[in-house]
């Protein structure tokens, strides 16, 4: 994107951009790989490099098996219309992605609706969001509409990056498993909370019937996303996809960038998650309430501002480029492509235009 606070500016010659970890750029060796990678036509199931993918994720996770989409959006739609029925519910945050950021395609494209909770990541009692499915396990209710699923986000984007503590997410499963209702996760970044809690992506995997998570955010890989689940579900994940128009043919290529990505990309997360907080701690110093480096769990830091995309131009100007998630939040994400000269860069631009600021009321 051109104009506005989005572009391209730089500092010393290199433009620092901090809006989001999709803006990577393959690696010299993930290129490499694409460039060798075997193909073949992946809709009729044969393409080695896919299915070397689809293995190697589902193992990872600990699930039978995986479909490779092109899009986290595609990845949660055909997971979430796999497990729920065309006339019954998804429950999700408030917040979710799949509720904010997904132009609806659940109800418009899928004719399933969405309800939605507020704290269902902390704050909300457990007992209340088992209460609020509705499984009706005697049967139908009269005219009342029925909970296919509980849906989570991990991380949670518009919460700045947080992680699901693993107890709450064993005990939702607990609850879902006696409603009888799939824990599905939009795991975009699954793979930050996995390295943030210190356990391996398994250990989160197995908590879910049903996942979706991105090869092109964190790890860097150039496109796509792969639906996680036992056969069945991923078998009727596949027609979905279909249906969407996701069926890929010599998908080998990117699929080989996403293989190396998970297989060199996961541990180095942990940089990204450093950088963030030291940056996190920066600008708290010169900004003492806009930034809460104690809430900076992965790769993202929240600001507060007055006006976010007033703050996004202006450090545009001054060559660091940064997101909004509401009129009044600036969000900064570090990732494979933002090294610590970058940060140091990018902290000597926002720091100035956050001491400029009026203070926070008391």
């Amino acid at each position: 994107m051109s104009g506005g606070p989005y572009r391209r500016a730089n500092v010393g010659g290199v433009s620092v951009d901090l809006r989001s970890d999709t803006v990577t750029r393959p690696t010299s060796g993930m290129r490499q790989a694409m460039a060798q990678a075997e193909v073949g036509d992946d809709v009729y199931r044969e393409d080695p490099s896919v299915r070397a993918l689809e293995e190697h994720v589902a193992g990872l996770l600990g699930h039978q098996a995986a479909l490779f989409v092109p899009s986290g959006t595609m990845g949660n739609f055909c997971a979430l219309r796999a497990s729920a029925p065309a006339g019954t519910e998804i429950v999700a945050d408030v917040d979710a992605h799949i509720v904010t950021y997904e132009l609806g395609g659940l109800a418009a494209l899928g004719g399933v609706q969405t309800r939605t909770l507020t704290g269902l990541a902390d704050a909300l009692d457990l007992a209340e969001v088992a209460a609020q499915l509705r499984a009706f396990p005697g049967g139908q209710t009269y005219n009342m509409i029925r909970t296919s699923v509980l849906a989570v986000e991990n991380t949670q984007v518009r919460a700045g990056g947080r992680v699901w503590a693993l107890d709450r997410l064993e005990r939702l499963r607990v609850i879902t498993d006696q409603a009888g209702v799939v824990l599905h996760c939009d795991g975009a970044r699954l793979w930050n909370a996995a390295v943030a809690l210190g356990v391996p992506p398994g250990r989160l995997g197995e908590i879910f019937g049903t996942l979706s998570v991105c090869l092109s955010k964190g790890l860097g890989a150039p496109v796509g996303s792969l639906v996680v689940g036992d056969a069945d579900l991923v078998e009727r994940a596949r027609e979905w996809r279909k249906r969407l128009g996701g069926g890929m043919r010599q998908a080998g290529v990117l699929a080989a960038a996403g293989l190396y990505a998970v297989r060199h990309h996961l541990e180095r997360l942990a940089d990204d998650h450093r950088r963030a907080g030291e940056l996190a701690e920066l600008l708290a110093d010169v900004a003492p309430g806009r930034v809460h480096p104690e809430l900076t769990e992965t790769n993202m830091v929240l600001v507060d501002v007055p006006d976010a995309h007033a703050f996004a131009g202006r450090a545009a100007a001054g060559g660091v480029l940064v997101g909004t998630v509401g009129p009044t939040t600036a969000r900064i994400v570090t990732h494979l492509d933002v090294d610590d000269a970058a940060v140091s860069r990018a902290g000597g631009v926002l720091a100035p235009l956050l001491r400029e600021l009026p203070p926070l009321p008391r």
